[in-house]
């Protein structure tokens, strides 16, 4: 037996790899000095052990859920972006421009626009790196890293002079306007009750969730879609079948980088209400792991990103509550990211050899 049944590629095998990141990552800490047991219990009633740390657990979930979908869409185009934190902070600027320029009356006008200031300002992020690995044959992974720097530097410039309101010492745009306030979800009727009042999850979550209905959508039921898993597999044969390489590395750039530009909607101007630096907080690197644990796909994406909502927000409890260094959290995605990238092979050849030790034994059997 060569091949894992779809379900166990989907789900046992990336549970298998957060299991052994997770029992490492207890190891480190007993190696410390601390206490495994409390550390699991402070890290789960943090996450959801009650309303306020939903809201929280909620509001990374949105986050990551952008920035996964947005490394998912550039892996099937065989494009590993590591750029969605750059394109996220652009995609700041493009929101905070889109809020400031006009006195919105109301969030269901100022949402839309919004939308399309972050994608814009993300996939115009994502287009030179695209173009280069297109026409010029530079990688996009070290043309991608490079723009991260380029986009922290040009906001370090544009906060602290050009964009920062007069008289202010802060290095942030202005706040909005009222009519650009995104309702919480504390203050959505019918949802006021699950969520504690001072929580930041914000209607942009269930625009992060139709993202990830739209991505599976445009990927398996759409003829740009086929075309992009078609290259990503075998660039010759996308050739040979007409397909233009130059057309599917753009273009799937082009969204992954509008998608990440969209994850400012939920932090910029759902949480914080203007532009701050560093407005991204890493979020696009741990898109990567987010990805590569939902295996590329929008719908594992999701999972991914609520786990890693939930070990974000529990890892700051732990922080705040024990003597463990928050840091742990670090630590902790960085074994996801290795046990699901570089040791993925490793557990699935584990698991392929006890399914087939367990079809050899039922065929004995029969």
């Amino acid at each position: 037996m060569n091949k894992l049944p779809k379900w166990a590629d989907l789900g046992l095998v990336p549970l298998i790899n957060v299991a052994l990141a997770f029992g490492i990552s207890m190891l480190v800490i007993l190696a410390i000095g601390g206490d495994p047991v409390e550390a699991i219990k402070v890290m789960v009633e943090g996450a959801v052990g009650s309303s306020y740390a939903w809201g929280y657990t909620l509001y990374f979930t949105t986050s990551f859920l952008f920035t996964g979908l947005s490394v998912t869409v550039a892996y099937h185009a065989s494009q590993f972006n590591i750029g969605s934190e750059g394109q996220a902070q652009l995609g700041g600027l493009g929101v905070a421009l889109v809020c400031l320029a006009v006195p919105w009356p109301h969030w269901a006008l100022a949402l839309p626009a919004a939308m399309i200031g972050a994608a814009l300002f993300g996939l115009l992020w994502a287009l030179i790196p695209a173009w280069l690995q297109a026409k010029r044959g530079s990688h996009i992974v070290i043309t991608t890293i490079m723009f991260n720097y380029i986009a922290s530097a040009l906001l370090v410039y544009l906060l602290g002079g050009v964009l920062k309101p007069e008289g202010s010492s802060d290095p942030a745009t202005a706040r909005f306007g009222p009519g650009a306030h995104l309702p919480a979800l504390n203050e959505v009727p019918g949802l006021g009750m699950l969520f504690a009042n001072n929580t930041p999850v914000n209607i942009s979550f269930f625009v992060a969730v139709l993202a990830c209905v739209a991505v599976w959508f445009l990927l398996f039921r759409s003829r740009l879609g086929y075309e992009i898993r078609a290259y990503g597999k075998s660039e010759s044969a996308a050739i040979y079948a007409g397909i233009s390489p130059t057309k599917v590395i753009v273009i799937a750039m082009l969204i992954s980088g509008g998608l990440a530009g969209m994850m400012a909607i939920n932090n910029v101007m759902g949480e914080s209400e203007r532009l701050v630096l560093n407005s991204a907080e890493g979020a696009g690197f741990i898109g990567i792991a987010v990805a590569l644990m939902g295996r590329n796909h929008p719908f594992g994406v999701f999972i991914a990103a609520l786990l890693f909502g939930m070990l974000y927000q529990g890892g700051g409890e732990l922080g705040l509550w024990t003597s463990i260094p928050i840091e742990l959290r670090i630590v902790l995605q960085g074994l996801v990211i290795l046990f699901t990238g570089a040791l993925n092979g490793m557990s699935e050849r584990a698991v392929i050899w006890v399914f087939a030790k367990l079809s050899a034994k039922q065929g004995a059997q029969a």
